[in-house]
């Protein structure tokens, strides 16, 4: 399962302060954490991730999934706000909508 998490535009305002490598270890950090909860496999490869600020999007896939995908990815998005909030200074309400491409 491929899933496509496309941030929202005070989303890419917040990731705006980050790196490619900062997102991409907050993404696997919180995603791990969450896995211990849920039954869910979630990969975020490197190779569709090479840019995530100028694509506006973190891709990730799903395996052996056993548990609500759309709960996962909305606890995910609760999850994620936390590091976003704290650099970017202010408010912050969806950091990203997820669509499910396959």
């Amino acid at each position: 399962m491929k899933i496509n998490m496309k941030f929202t535009s005070k989303g890419k305002v917040a990731i705006e302060n980050f790196n490619n490598e900062e997102l991409l270890e907050i993404f696997a950090r919180y995603i791990k954490t969450l896995s211990k909860k849920y039954d869910i496999e979630v990969d975020v490869p490197l190779e569709e991730n090479q840019n995530i600020v100028g694509d506006g999007a973190v891709i990730a896939t799903a395996q052996n999934v056993k548990c609500d995908v759309e709960t996962f990815f909305k606890e995910l998005g609760r999850d994620i706000k936390v590091p976003l909030k704290k650099r970017l200074g202010g408010k912050l309400e969806n950091v990203f909508k997820t669509e499910i491409t396959e």
